[in-house]
Formats: structure tokens, sequence, C-alpha cells
């Protein structure tokens, strides 16, 4: 009988929040304030990036502003319109409560920080125990310490548990740190692994999904080749 991982790690922005927008209207108006331009192109290539990066390819992109005072900037504008609105991804939140339903621990390992996470932690119903937030961690993604860490706080063996994620470089993360993996296509393309499950939408993810992955299925849903 297939078994439940024994917990679910979760990535926030472009996967459990559809917040990538958010970003690149925050990022947009800050280059265009210093008299830069910023396409939609260089928005995507920055999904995944801890905070501080983002920042310093801001500057280069002509933002006239210390690291801190950048991300500062940006935080401020993307929480004001997440508490005005929490734009949740297609069957995010219906998977997070049929784990919590289930009892499996989940927890939020985000490169944000933890004044943004709060925000949506507080929404989650008590589902997400843990939380690991890029101002948190020595090493942020793609480097395994983020999730290393969640897995820690749930008293959870990395290996038994499943990290959801929608970026490469918390792809990477996941994997390096011994997790299953479910990558989840929004914004950006995934990269093809022999360890990565991939699906177009969590709508096509349930309860028994996440036990395939758990006993070491990879699986792939609605992602035709050429996606």
């Amino acid at each position: 009988m297939l078994q439940l991982p024994d917990a679910v790690l979760w990535d926030m922005d472009g996967t459990l929040i559809d917040s990538e927008p958010y970003w690149m209207v925050a990022e947009t108006e800050l280059v265009e304030r210093f008299g830069g331009t910023w396409s939609t192109q260089q928005g995507l290539d920055m999904v995944g990036n801890s905070l501080p990066k983002s920042a310093e390819i801001l500057q280069r992109a002509g933002v006239d502003l210390p690291v801190a005072e950048i991300i500062a900037a940006l935080l401020q504008q993307v929480e004001a319109k997440t508490r005005e609105r929490t734009p949740w991804m297609p069957g995010a939140r219906e998977l997070l409560v049929a784990l919590a339903a289930a009892g499996v621990p989940c927890a939020l390992v985000t490169a944000s920080y933890r004044s943004f996470a709060d925000i949506v932690v507080a929404q989650s119903d008590g589902a997400l125990t843990a939380v690991v937030t890029g101002d948190e961690v020595t090493n942020g993604k793609p480097h395994p310490e983020p999730y290393l860490r969640a897995a820690r706080l749930l008293d959870v063996p990395i290996e038994r548990c499943i990290a959801i994620e929608d970026s490469p470089p918390g792809i990477t993360s996941a994997l390096t740190a011994g997790a299953r993996v479910l990558g989840v296509q929004s914004h950006v393309p995934l990269p093809e692994h022999s360890e990565l499950s991939r699906a177009r939408t969590l709508e096509l993810v349930g309860l028994t999904t996440l036990a395939r992955i758990a006993a070491g299925e990879v699986l792939t849903l609605g992602i035709r080749p050429g996606d």
C-alpha cells in the first residue's frame, strides 16, 4: 500500500501563491524610477533568486540604492499587494488542506523574507508548521541548506520529504538536499531531470500522486514534450 511522505516542503513564490507578477511590477517600477527599463524576460530570469542576488541585478540595471534598501522597497510593495489579495496558485491551497487533514506536516521554504512569509502562513489555517526564509539562512537556494533546515525543524529525514518547487534554483536546492521533488511549471520552464517529477498545475496533484512520488516514481503530469 502506498504511503504518504513524512512531510511536504513548500516553496512560496510561484508555487504556493502566484506572487511573481507582484515582484515583476515592483522591479519594473523601481528600475524606471532611476531612468532604466525592465523587460518581462528580465523579471522571469529573476525567478527563484535570493533577494540579495536580485538586488545586485537591479543595481546593474541602474537602481542606485544599497542592496538592503532595494530589498526593503521590493518587500514593502509586494507585501502590501499580498495583504490586499493573496493569489493562491490553482490547486495549491486545496492540496495544503488535504495534507493537513491527512496529518502530513508541511513547511514553507522560501527565498523571501520572514515579514512576507508570515502573511501567507497566517492564511494557511495552521497547515504550515515550520518556516525557513531567505533572511534566516546562511546559504539560500540553490544551496541545500534551506531544505535541510526545514526537515530538521520538522524532525523528519529529508529523504522522506517531498519538496514542491517552481524554479530551477529551488529544484536544485531540494534535489541536492536529498528530497523527492515535484516541479510545478508556472512562470518558467522546468529542467528535465531523472529524479524530478513535473506537473503543469497542482490541480493535477492529489495525495495519491504524492504517495507515488514518495515511493520513488518520477511522474510527468500535463506537460508535453517541448513545453
